[in-house]
């Protein structure tokens, strides 16, 4: 494959993991992020799992990228659709201490502390 082509599926790749990580933001990230400036124990929590994604991701060995970070939300996602769990309908009770939209939530939080890029 030549530099035109992976270049291609390069930048397709980015806009699929943009659209992935904002449609995560309105659905998770909005109210969540809102909810943790009002509550230490959500902050704290979300604190906790970015520390587990960036460990699981050996963010140490290389960077977050929008392309890593959206793969990682729909293997949880997927994962815990799998094992059974089911997103809430209607508005989100962030005290509810949900593991798995708490994690979905620290992605919101990473994403959103990634330099933009175009």
């Amino acid at each position: 494959m030549n530099g035109l082509f992976s270049g291609a599926a390069a930048r397709a790749a980015l806009r699929s993991a943009n659209a992935c990580l904002a449609e995560l933001m309105s659905s998770v990230g909005v109210t969540g992020l809102e909810a943790a400036a009002r509550s230490a124990g959500l902050l704290a929590a979300v604190d906790q799992h970015e520390a587990g994604i960036r460990d699981s991701l050996s963010t140490d060995v290389r960077p977050l990228t929008p392309v890593i970070l959206a793969a990682y939300a729909e293997g949880v996602r997927d994962a815990a659709f799998k094992h059974g769990w089911r997103a809430p309908e209607g508005a989100i009770d962030w005290s509810a201490n949900d593991w798995v939209l708490t994690r979905l939530l620290a992605v919101c939080s990473l994403a959103r502390k990634l330099p933009q890029t175009r």
